[in-house]
């Protein structure tokens, strides 16, 4: 039965919108500023109290470029992400963006731009992160240079220079960050790191993309528990997708090392880390109806190698079933159905991982 709560999100959403905004809000003299966002109105239902819960979120962004010569031209991006987690008596006093980057685009000599953005080796990951609430493991901020991570200096290219249609590079840089606070946050830190990524598209829509990024891990990383004197952070993936003719199939395999966080909540000592090695798998099965109407199918599993205390364990390991309902280009109803396949055991207990199966809706306008 749904939510009262969510009837009284979406219905005013329903009545209200009903065409598509305009993204470009200035354009002259070779400057252009387009704004863009995403309201995610979201409940997802559980038996475990800590995922029953609201997890609605709002994505702001600004779109910018100037014209500097015929070759060249500068270009900004600026995007909040906000999390209605939090009571009306609470205060958030984040102000942090979760995109904020600027650069130089060269003709068909590339891109160039520093910032907050995503690592490259998000770039295969992002191909099976196209379930509406259940995925996104792979992703996770901050570590390893796969999700949104800060001081990342990125140089890209499109069609190699203009000479192969379709072939796509990327080198990045990350500079060390550490957190200035009593309460360290391991998840939340990094040495410098480099990363690359290769994607090469056809014209029939089949596609191939690789990634690999390093990192050097930190002081307090090397301390921690799970993963202990390990100097570096490693991942790698690989991914091929077909997306033509109202059909979207992906897959994607991928290792880390020192780069997934795990915690011991049940002992009086905290217990954290990173897992020394992980192997993941994940596959997608979409079809666009021409109603609207677009069904999706997922398996996804993480294994964890060799944890201290506690050898070779599922992290997360699901079937999703799901389906999105495309009122119009602007609004989007989904529900997502989770059937979580990692059995209650000793490590999920120690660990508070869910063995539960969820179910998310959720009413989405873009703009």
């Amino acid at each position: 039965m749904m939510h009262r709560k969510i009837l009284a999100l979406m219905l005013p959403a329903l009545l209200g919108v009903s065409s598509v905004h305009a993204t470009e809000i200035y354009k002259k003299d070779g400057n252009q500023l387009n704004v863009y966002g995403k309201l995610d109105l979201n409940h997802q239902i559980s038996k475990k109290t800590s995922n029953d819960n609201d997890k609605s979120r709002i994505h702001v962004g600004l779109k910018g470029e100037t014209k500097i010569t015929n070759l060249l031209t500068g270009y900004g991006q600026l995007e909040y992400s906000i999390h209605d987690k939090m009571s009306e008596k609470e205060n958030n006093s984040s102000t942090q963006p979760s995109i904020g980057s600027i650069g130089l685009k060269f003709s068909n000599y590339g891109t160039f731009d520093y910032g907050k953005n995503y690592g490259v080796g998000y770039d295969p990951l992002s191909w099976t992160n196209t379930i509406p609430e259940s995925g996104f493991h792979s992703t996770r901020p901050g570590n390893g240079m796969i999700g949104r991570s800060r001081d990342l200096v990125t140089y890209r290219n499109s069609n190699l220079f203009g000479l192969i249609d379709g072939l796509d590079f990327a080198l990045q840089y990350q500079g060390k960050n550490k957190e200035n606070s009593e309460k360290k946050d391991i998840t939340t830190e990094n040495g410098n790191g480099v990363g690359t990524s290769v994607t090469y598209t056809t014209k029939t829509g089949l596609a191939l993309s690789a990634a690999y990024t390093r990192t050097d891990r930190t002081e307090n990383q090397k301390k921690a528990y799970f993963g202990k004197d390990n100097n570096t952070a490693e991942t790698w993936s690989t991914a091929i997708k077909y997306n033509a003719n109202n059909i979207y199939l992906a897959t994607m395999y991928g290792e880390t090392r020192n780069n997934t966080y795990i915690k011991n909540i049940t002992d009086a000592l905290l217990k954290e880390g990173m897992v020394d090695r992980e192997k993941k798998f994940e596959a997608v099965a979409q079809y666009q109806f021409d109603f609207g109407l677009r069904p999706s199918l997922a398996y996804i599993q993480s294994i964890g190698k060799k944890i201290t205390e506690f050898n070779n364990q599922d992290l997360y390991k699901y079937i999703d079933l799901a389906t999105y309902y495309n009122f119009n280009p602007s609004l989007v109803t989904y529900v997502d159905y989770k059937i979580n396949l990692v059995k209650q055991n000793f490590f999920t207990t120690k660990t508070g991982l869910s063995t539960d199966n969820t179910v998310a809706l959720g009413l989405i306008y873009k703009f």
